[in-house]
């Protein structure tokens, strides 16, 4: 399993039309938050190890209606 975070900025007034989208229909989110600065979103995303995260990102996440801009953060190992 793979954990990635994605940044989210979205289209003026949309940032809760996306995460709402997110909670509907992207399983593979964990977590959702709304953030202050240059992202609205932050997206929590456990990705079996056989994703391919590029593809993930801009078929199931930049294509939602509403999206402008995504930041993927890729982590290596979680520190207990």
């Amino acid at each position: 399993m793979q954990t990635i975070f994605v940044q989210v900025k979205c289209e003026p007034g949309a940032a809760y039309a996306v995460a709402d989208a997110v909670a509907q229909g992207v399983e593979e989110v964990s977590e959702t938050y709304s953030t202050s600065g240059h992202y609205d979103v932050l997206l929590k995303c456990y990705l079996p190890d056989s994703t391919d995260i590029g593809h993930f990102v801009t078929e199931r996440i930049q294509r939602l209606e509403g999206v402008r801009d995504t930041f993927t953060i890729i982590t290596f190992k979680a520190f207990g």
